[in-house]
């Protein structure tokens, strides 16, 4: 009996089980690209097509952007607060931009402070990308970031894994394991040999190459924690660095929560019978549907902004302009002070407080702290826009 794609069920084509010492098998993963070469036609090829043009629609739409730096940061921390819900935080995006401006309410999730080294994590690496390729060094850089002085961070930040490690329900043994990545001391090579297929410049749709990548790093499981954050970012340095965006505004986190169980179970397929194609379709359309909903919040974007212009030329009178000014500023800082803005337009501070109060009667802003001294202010509706995208 074949496959969709003509291949023999239990292939070896993504590699084998092997029985070790402790009598468990683990997987060994081959080199990238498959052989069998992937089967670019039919469903796969339509795939394709459509997350080459979904990408470049986003593409497009970000450089419609004023400013889209500032929509880059935004979404940095979006996609630091969804990567890290996969793996167990409660912290919102909410909480990440408060803790970030130094609110410290005595409700914040305890777990912020590892979403906020995401996003340090995920920075690190795009101006990392400047100078470095893709690479086992700048993997290794990015976990050391991810891990610091938080929830695992006793686990060798930086360092590849020097024991196994394994994947199934909490707290199960490594015989109750739902999967088990290579023994520790075939993780080297496999890590190089990835790092080889990425540089390679074999003829390969460069959507095809991320989606093999990412799947291959998951197997390979080369720490012994963040691996799925790790994974995760992988995608979106790759897109940057191949140029497929100029700007790092893609993340499938959102995606991969919503079908996790498909996740998983495409990625076990490849393992098990050598299913490459299924993954990639599936990998595909995750590409499709996120750069519609990053492009739809473009488009809002937009609209806010120009909604938002509208109103503070309308009722601000002569202090249209420095309002203006806060305006482009709370892009990129959506939680500010009357002092924030007093520094930032440098008035005197009756002034600041005066231009931040008819800011919050034209409910551009509203009071976030609830204090008398020391009140912040927040950009309420551009937040929504991403709690609304996903």
């Amino acid at each position: 009996m074949k496959s969709p794609h003509g291949l023999p069920p239990n292939s070896n084509r993504a590699g084998k089980y092997i029985t070790q010492t402790g009598g468990y098998r683990a997987f060994i993963p081959a080199p990238l690209p498959p052989d069998p070469p992937i089967r670019i036609r039919g469903e796969l090829q339509r795939a394709l097509s459509q997350a080459d043009l979904a990408l470049g629609r986003l593409d497009g739409s970000i450089h419609t952007l004023p400013h889209p730096d500032l929509f880059v940061y935004m979404y940095v921390r979006k996609e630091a607060v969804l990567s890290s819900q996969i793996e167990g935080t409660q912290s919102s995006l909410q909480d990440v931009l408060a803790a970030e401006a130094k609110i410290f309410a005595p409700d914040r999730p305890k777990d912020v402070d590892e979403v906020v080294n995401y996003v340090r994590a995920m920075n690190h690496g795009i101006k990392r990308l400047q100078h470095l390729p893709v690479s086992v060094r700048l993997i290794r850089e990015i976990h050391a970031e991810l891990l610091k002085g938080v929830r695992g961070s006793h686990l060798r930040p930086g360092d590849l894994r020097t024991s196994q490690n394994w994947i199934g329900p909490a707290g199960c043994t490594l015989n109750e394991a739902t999967f088990i990545p290579p023994p520790p001391h075939e993780v080297p090579q496999r890590m190089t040999e990835l790092e080889r297929f990425l540089h390679s410049e074999k003829g390969m749709p460069l959507l095809i190459k991320i989606g093999l990548a990412h799947a291959q790093f998951e197997t390979i499981h080369p720490f012994l924690d963040g691996n799925g954050r790790i994974g995760r970012l992988l995608i979106t340095f790759l897109l940057c660095e191949k140029q497929l965006l100029m700007k790092p505004i893609l993340y499938l986190s959102h995606f991969f929560k919503q079908n996790r169980q498909q996740y998983y179970e495409r990625l076990q397929s490849v393992r098990d019978t050598g299913d490459w194609e299924q993954w990639l379709i599936f990998f595909l359309r995750g590409i499709v549907e996120v750069s519609g909903q990053a492009t739809e919040t473009a488009r809002r974007i937009l609209t806010l902004r120009e909604d938002h212009r509208h109103t503070i030329t309308e009722h601000l009178g002569r202090a249209a302009g420095n309002g203006h000014r806060v305006l482009d500023h709370l892009y990129q800082h959506p939680i500010v002070s009357v002092s924030d803005v007093r520094k930032l337009i440098e008035v005197s501070n009756p002034a600041a407080n005066n231009l931040v109060a008819r800011l919050v009667d034209t409910n551009v802003l509203r009071e976030y702290t609830g204090y008398s001294r020391n009140r912040k202010f927040i950009y309420q509706s551009y937040i929504d826009l991403f709690h609304e995208s996903g």
